[in-house]
């Protein structure tokens, strides 16, 4: 015969010191496992913390290349399918900002990057946004400013690369 107690279903049979044992063995692990739960999300797990440090890196090194007017790591972390949208609002794929680079068409003398936030999305996705000063030109004309950037990384064959990315010139006050 079979009644049913609260969350568990007790047997004829069986004792009630027996389900108690058992309710606080899962009160237990509740209590235990909570506490890991909350901490994970209010600081990010392990994994989460190590994404946020490579896209971290890869930025930095993508900045420190730039005003040397070296493109090998943006060979290296632009995806192939490459969209970047520039501040002036052209879009350009990964030879077409190669090239830029390359043949000084945009050219930084300086590049600072600041107030960085990087959100996983999952374990192929994070999005960042940062914000850089620059001193340089584009295309024979003054780029010197502020501006706020989005990348979108993803990871693909086991690598981060920057799949799309967006630059905003942050108006002067």
């Amino acid at each position: 015969m079979k009644s049913t107690f609260s969350l568990f279903e007790v047997y004829t049979g069986h004792s009630l010191a027996g389900m108690k044992y058992y309710h606080l063995i899962l009160t237990l692990a509740v209590v235990v496992a909570l506490p890991t739960i909350t901490l994970a999300k209010e600081k990010g797990t392990g994994a989460t913390a190590d994404v946020e440090a490579t896209i971290k890196k890869i930025e930095q090194e993508l900045t420190d290349t730039i005003v040397k007017s070296d493109t090998s790591a943006f060979e290296k972390y632009l995806a192939s399918d490459y969209l970047g949208i520039g501040p002036d609002g052209v879009t350009q794929n990964k030879s077409e900002l190669l090239a830029d680079i390359k043949s000084g068409t945009l050219k930084l003398e300086s590049s600072t990057i600041s107030d960085m936030k990087v959100q996983v999305a999952n374990a192929d996705m994070a999005v960042v946004v940062y914000r850089t000063s620059d001193k340089g030109t584009y295309k024979g004309k003054d780029v010197t400013g502020e501006y706020r950037w989005l990348d979108v990384f993803v990871k693909r064959g086991g690598k981060w690369q920057i799949a799309i990315d967006q630059g905003t010139q942050i108006a002067k006050q």
